[in-house]
């Protein structure tokens, strides 16, 4: 079922004993991100199944946890709420991931219906698809409260993550901007430095869409329109760290996830329209072309990530409903919360990556590739230098293009286990003749690329070698027991007494 806001979501995981009340005051300033990383690292709460495809980390994640005496606030902050399997399957409204890979399948290769029966049988389908979009509506509970003048950012429970942190960061927001010359929405998650009462430091890197919006204002000299929504919906929170193709909206693909459209209300000094169940809605304005130093930040990677010059936004007004929560999240070594989000992308969004790149049947992310330093691929290999072939194809699949290692390996292979995957890189792969070396950009918070942004990307042919593939002798078979011992043992294990 979808949650209609935060707070709604909350009951829900508390009702299922997935959620923690913690009354003892606690300071922002680091002691949240302690408490937070220690939990995100126990054991899951309840007795949950892991899934199928990361049986190691399944059952990890803690509970989620609400401060309800933060230090300097009035506010509760709420934190690690989509920081397990079971929380985000809740939170999306499904038993598993795979159910909603199923339903974005039918979105990139509907069945075309044939026959007269079919096409009726198919509006009912067709009218839920045109109730997806978002729709504006006169008021929310984001605007029960709406401060102007004395709007003040210190007000909300902003959290330091780590020590050596450049000050607060707002990090759990959805950054709501809209390109000048098209009027496309953008709905991403990216940090804000808080600068002072009424100003943040925009964190956003080049290849991100609100920072393509900001260039369009740029050239333009005109301010950019940008709403930082905390809460809503809890679908939103997901589709804002979700890897759409440009220009699809965040908000048809939340209302995809909801089952129905994500209702949105104006802003009050901005022309901007945001989520009218959400918390807290900053409204601001960011500069064309002033610039201030933000970080360093601790970032997803285990690292700091560097200082940096980054646009200024100016706070123009603070809405938010009657008694709010403050969601944040940290980000550091893995497993944290963003884990369990890439991971859920990584299965629903399977169906689009193979529809781009056909040759794929299942890919993983491993924890220790942080995102974007390393994929697993399996392949049906059927002609020689198909793993290459795969290989560029995905450095050239949107945000993929940022992988760095890329590991491609037979159908037999378990692409979920490493142990499997680096048995096969052992065994199959030639250092000179199965490593596959480009340039191309690659993430911004590299700190090993040997220039910002940009570096070199290496793909390793795991898969067993054929014709074509420089193979100058013969290639060895696999040890494997005959079926038939393999069932006479099976049937006469008992006689064993083992």
């Amino acid at each position: 079922m979808p949650h209609s806001d935060l707070q709604s979501f909350l009951t829900v995981l508390e009702g299922c004993g997935q959620l923690k009340r913690i009354s003892a005051k606690v300071d922002p300033i680091l002691e949240i991100t302690e408490i937070a990383d220690r939990v995100s690292k126990s054991p899951a709460a309840g007795d949950v199944s892991p899934p199928p495809t990361d049986p190691v980390h399944g059952k990890m994640g803690g509970s989620a946890l609400l401060f309800e005496n933060v230090e300097g606030s009035s506010m509760p902050c709420a934190i690690n709420v989509l920081g397990s399997y079971e929380r985000m399957r809740l939170a999306l409204g499904c038993g598993t991931f795979e159910e909603l890979a199923d339903r974005v399948q039918q979105l990139v290769k509907p069945e075309i219906p044939t026959t007269l029966l079919a096409k009726v049988k198919k509006l009912p389908e067709l009218a839920k698809m045109a109730g997806f979009g978002p729709k504006v509506v006169r008021s929310g509970i984001c605007q029960q409260v709406v401060k102007t003048d004395d709007a003040n950012l210190m007000d909300l429970p902003i959290i330091q993550c780590w020590p050596d942190d450049a000050g607060r960061y707002i990090t759990f927001a959805g950054m709501y901007t809209r390109c000048p010359n098209t009027g496309t929405r953008n709905v991403g998650m990216y940090r804000a430095q808080v600068l002072g009462p009424k100003e943040t430091a925009m964190h956003w890197h080049l290849h991100h869409d609100g920072a393509r919006h900001h260039r369009a204002h740029v050239a333009k000299d005109q301010p950019m329109p940008l709403a930082i929504v905390l809460g809503g919906e809890p679908v939103l929170t997901y589709a804002a760290t979700c890897p759409l193709p440009p220009d699809v909206s965040e908000l048809l693909f939340a209302g995809f996830l909801n089952g129905k459209g994500i209702e949105l209300v104006p802003c009050k000094t901005i022309e901007m329209d945001v989520p009218a169940n959400a918390e807290i809605v900053i409204e601001g304005l960011v500069h064309p072309t002033e610039k201030v130093m933000e970080g360093p930040f601790g970032d997803h990677t285990g690292f700091y990530s560097l200082a940096d010059m980054y646009p200024r936004f100016q706070v123009t007004a603070i809405t938010h409903r009657t008694d709010p929560v403050y969601p944040t999240t940290i980000v550091g070594f893995p497993p944290q919360e963003d884990y369990y989000l890439g991971k859920a992308t990584e299965r629903i969004f399977l169906p689009l990556l193979k529809t781009l790149i056909p040759d794929i049947i299942d890919y993983d992310l491993p924890m220790f590739g942080a995102f974007h330093n390393c994929v697993f691929v399996k392949i049906r290999k059927e002609y020689a230098m198909q793993a290459r072939k795969v290989m560029h194809s995905i450095w050239g699949a949107g945000q993929m293009m940022f992988s760095k290692l890329i590991v491609v390996v037979d159908e037999h292979v378990d692409v979920h286990d490493e142990q499997d995957v680096l048995f096969h890189v052992g065994a199959n792969w030639d250092p000179q003749r199965d490593s596959e070396i480009v340039q191309g950009p690659l993430d911004i918070l590299d700190h090993a690329s040997p220039y910002y942004g940009a570096g070199s990307k290496m793909g390793i042919d795991a898969t067993r070698k054929i014709e074509g593939e420089g193979v100058v002798r013969e290639w060895a078979e696999p040890i494997a027991m005959s079926e038939k011992i393999k069932q006479l043992v099976q049937k006469r294990w008992s006689d064993y007494g083992l």
